[in-house]
């Protein structure tokens, strides 16, 4: 239908600069765009990836939950150790948060393990964090913050099964 034009090397500073305006301005999709042209002439633009999954977490918090699978396949392609486990929970605390917003029967189960799988992300991260980076400590703490706060956030309550006597 369309060939899509490829941009420039050079510009590519200026791309991710304004994917991350976009961002800012609650606009993922715009962000994912240009973040997926980056990504046409430099495959491995490693600020690009980590921008591609944030815009695409932002559009799990709007309600598209496939991006929740399209954002573990960018992480996927990100090289540092402590960017993966960090931003593996990320991912999970999106959607969480996604899921604690919808409200529906059973979601504060759900986003509750969501958030206790973000926090075990967070703890990997924290273990082999560059000096200075407290990044992933502020994340758990988050976390365990909305736990806290939330009643409605709790683990499933383990289901008794009584088999019938015959």
């Amino acid at each position: 239908m369309f060939e899509l034009k490829p941009l420039h090397k050079e510009a590519v500073p200026a791309a991710l600069a304004k994917a991350e305006r976009y961002r800012l301005l609650n606009e993922p999709g715009q962000a994912e765009s240009i973040c997926l042209d980056v990504l046409r002439i430099d495959p491995d633009n490693q600020p690009a990836l980590i921008m591609l999954l944030l815009a695409l977490t932002d559009l799990v918090e709007q309600g598209k939950t496939e991006a929740v699978l399209q954002a573990r396949e960018v992480l996927g392609r990100v090289h540092e150790p402590y960017e993966r486990a960090y931003y593996a929970g990320i991912i999970c605390e999106r959607r969480a948060r996604a899921q604690l917003s919808r409200g529906s029967p059973g979601s504060g189960f759900v986003a509750y393990d969501w958030f206790h799988e973000a926090m075990g992300w967070y703890e990997k991260a924290e273990a082999i964090r560059p000096p200075g980076n407290d990044d992933a400590i502020l994340r758990w703490n988050t976390c365990a913050r909305i736990i806290t706060s939330n009643p409605d956030l709790r683990p499933r309550p383990e289901e008794s099964f009584e088999h019938p006597l015959e």
